[in-house]
């Protein structure tokens, strides 16, 4: 296992209350060993006017999968994390349902940590493949 402690779904999505990935309806769905599983619902909320899932909704739900991942795998009382770049290639267009995403990982290191992400439809066709790295930082005391 690849997290400092261990955490389950409810505590999880407690923890993104009054957030962004609330009021697009993310919900995580599972923790692995060593990977993290999401989902957010394709509607007016995260559609761009064509009536397509807008890319950047595609984006915030890959960030939050490669960030929390990133965060679970420190000791938080020591270390944050913020994140240095993303991408996205979006691959298939997605009109209604729910995207679901999985985050494992590239690279845990001391100072960055790399994530892939790929986000697939409610048929499992691959929609969209992304890569995050976050920088590992001290805790401000």
């Amino acid at each position: 296992m690849i997290w400092f402690k261990p955490i389950d779904i409810k505590t999880l999505n407690e923890l993104h209350k009054n957030t962004m990935q609330e009021f697009i309806g993310i919900e995580f769905t599972e923790i692995g060993e060593d990977y993290i599983k999401a989902r957010m619902p394709v509607n007016e909320r995260t559609k761009q006017p064509l009536g397509l899932l807008h890319g950047g909704a595609n984006v915030v739900l890959a960030e939050s999968l490669g960030s929390i991942a990133s965060l679970l795998c420190l000791n938080t009382d020591e270390k944050t994390c913020v994140g240095l770049e993303i991408n996205a290639n979006h691959i298939r267009a997605v009109k209604e349902g729910f995207v679901h995403g999985i985050t494992k990982p590239i690279h845990i290191g001391r100072t960055t940590m790399i994530w892939e992400i790929k986000i697939y439809d409610d048929a499992n066709k691959l929609t969209c493949i992304s890569r995050i790295t976050n920088a590992i930082l001290d805790k401000k005391k």
